[in-house]
């Protein structure tokens, strides 16, 4: 069903939480109903609270063959995000009912959640890590011929729907340095304000009402950085192929207003120096780079 897209996105962002914060096991359930309530008012709770019990029942056996199946990778030293969608994935493939949750669409759906949520690397790796426990298990339902086979789940990347979306690297000058405002996702990582534009809207005239209405400032277009593409899987529309055009931006150094956005917790000014010890997206990187070398060559 494909709400249980974005029911999986629910419990790993729950999963986080409590790896990150060491959430007693008890109260999993209570991140679950409350993040379900916030990220997914429709979604499929029992099966995300049953997901997320199944993790924590068998976390032991679970990290044990994590620790197996990539011993170059010690299970403290895999990403927060990658080690809970290997958990998940892994729950899945072993431990759930096959005539529920067919193995392929197990490692499918971590793949996705890794592709989503990960660093650049993190589908490459879940993938590689469930392939090599998938295969150890003897390839269960291999020659199964897919459901979904023609659903908007499994179109060809050509025939995506595109969203556009703008967003920009905002600056401003306060006591002689560049700031830079940035915002703070559910899984730990600091990102670019971004957002989608409407129906032939001017991308610039549409990235400066998108960074209004998430951060509360008012903000002035200038250079364009880049332009990315990835493709995303939204839970009721399938496999989405998502351009961003990114901007540089200027903007006075006013306090920041997150406005209430499903993936989003803060939103915050750094200063342009402090920026690499930041914890972002592989991706993001070249183009916050690139923006600050700009304004470096200003002065």
């Amino acid at each position: 069903m494909a709400n249980r897209h974005l029911a999986r996105s629910v419990v790993l962002q729950s999963l986080f939480e409590w790896d990150f914060r060491n959430v007693p096991d008890s109260e999993v359930p209570f991140v679950i109903e409350r993040d379900a309530v916030e990220f997914a008012p429709d979604g499929d709770v029992a099966f995300m609270q049953n997901l997320a019990k199944l993790v924590i029942a068998k976390k032991p056996e679970i990290d044990a063959i994590i620790t197996k199946a990539a011993p170059d990778w010690p299970l403290d030293k895999i990403s927060m995000v990658d080690r809970n969608i290997l958990r998940i994935g892994l729950a899945e493939l072993l431990f759930s009912d096959r005539n529920e949750v067919p193995a392929k669409v197990a490692i499918n759906e971590a793949i996705e959640l890794a592709k989503n949520y990960g660093g650049e690397n993190s589908g490459r790796f879940v993938n590689g890590v469930l392939g090599s426990v998938y295969k150890e298990i003897g390839e269960p339902g291999k020659d199964a011929v897919s459901k979904r086979k023609d659903d908007k789940f499994n179109i060809p990347f050509e025939k995506m729907p595109i969203v556009k979306l703008g967003g920009a690297v905002v600056y401003a000058k306060h006591e002689g340095e560049y700031y830079l405002a940035l915002v703070h996702d559910v899984f730990g990582r600091w990102t670019l304000s971004k957002g989608g534009l409407e129906e032939g809207e001017d991308v610039k005239v549409g990235t400066a009402r998108k960074i209004k209405e998430e951060i509360g400032i008012d903000i002035k277009v200038e250079d364009e950085l880049s332009q990315n593409e990835y493709v995303a899987t939204h839970p009721e529309k399938g496999k989405l192929r998502k351009q961003v055009t990114y901007f540089l931006a200027g903007a006075e150094y006013t306090p920041l207003t997150l406005a209430e956005t499903g993936g989003l917790d803060k939103a915050e000014w750094f200063k342009a120096k402090d920026i690499a010890d930041l914890n972002f997206y592989d991706d993001l990187l070249p183009i916050v780079t690139k923006a600050i070398t700009i304004l470096q060559k200003r002065d």
